[in-house]
């Protein structure tokens, strides 16, 4: 997933035009984000009177395919789903559909009210090819919606009318939208060895274990060792990165230096190790974090 498309649309229909087109891009980029992912499979149409300044009165209908390309995202409350479209001839269109503030999408029939959607309230906003408006008492009505984790979108089914503002003139489409399902999300796990070294010389303190991942991740993996000599407590932190691959246990290794001036030595010694990667798939995701504690025997060792 990446979160490209919006970008390339707004950079494109926004060029040369005045304010009104200006506010609605504005209204849409002014909630939490919502990231780009490809569709496998879907639809946009739609068409407007005479009167209407985003159509002119004419019809669309685009296909995601090989010219057509679509993308689509959620924010993670829920709250809007965008479609952007980039068809033939550098023609590009974004439709977002917005539920009001506090509520989340979900099926059922929104009415935009009478006011800016900065107020609050539901909004439709269909924009693009050099046109765009504030709608006004537009509505649009969400048939089927299906999200999967951190605003992936596996199905939406929607039909909208909008209306600039002042105009009576309107436009309706319909967007029908099916994904697979969503990836799993990423899993992580990890196992701190109980022997490990400590330096003759340098006075580290020499650590190591395995990592496991259900998907592709780089894991980033840290820690601290605290060791009791002679009534001292000696600490020291370390890090490293593995690539990890799903599969069998990916080993990972790292020194610890300690923080003062006594060095580790044999003996038992407390690891704590944290794990932490990101998950490529939900841009919207948290890092993915697991920790653990173990009694690590320290064994002399040159080095």
């Amino acid at each position: 997933m990446h979160s490209t498309a919006p970008t390339r649309a707004l950079a494109r229909i926004t060029a040369g035009l005045g304010p009104v087109l200006a506010l609605t891009a504005a209204t849409v980029l002014a909630g939490p984000a919502a990231h780009a992912q490809p569709v496998g499979n879907g639809t946009l149409a739609f068409s407007g009177d005479p009167a209407d300044w985003i159509t002119g009165g004419r019809s669309y209908s685009y296909a995601d395919g090989a010219q057509d390309h679509f993308e689509i995202g959620a924010d993670p409350e829920h709250r809007h789903v965008v479609l952007w479209v980039e068809a033939a001839g550098n023609v590009s269109w974004t439709l977002d559909l917005t539920a009001p503030a506090g509520q989340e999408l979900t099926v059922g029939h929104y009415t935009e009210p009478a006011a800016e959607p900065s107020d609050g309230g539901a909004d439709v906003s269909l924009y693009g090819d050099g046109r765009g408006c504030n709608s006004l008492g537009g509505s649009f009505t969400v048939s089927k919606l299906v999200f999967g984790p951190y605003g992936y979108v596996q199905a939406f089914d929607a039909s909208f009318e909008q209306r600039c503002q002042g105009s009576s003139a309107a436009l309706r489409g319909e967007v029908h939208i099916v994904n697979p399902p969503p990836p799993a999300q990423l899993a992580l796990g990890v196992r701190t060895a109980v022997h490990g070294s400590a330096g003759t010389e340098s006075g580290k303190a020499a650590v190591h274990g395995t990592v496991k991942c259900n998907k592709p991740a780089t894991v980033a993996v840290s820690g601290e060792v605290v060791q009791s000599v002679n009534r001292v407590e000696v600490r020291g932190s370390y890090h490293t990165s593995v690539p990890c691959v799903p599969g069998a246990p990916v080993a990972w290794q790292a020194q610890a230096a300690p923080d003062g001036s006594v060095p580790f030595q044999r003996g038992r010694a407390a690891v704590t190790t944290r794990v932490e990667a990101s998950d490529l798939d939900y841009e919207n995701a948290p890092q993915v974090v697991v920790t653990g504690t173990a009694t690590v025997r320290l064994d002399r060792t040159a080095g």
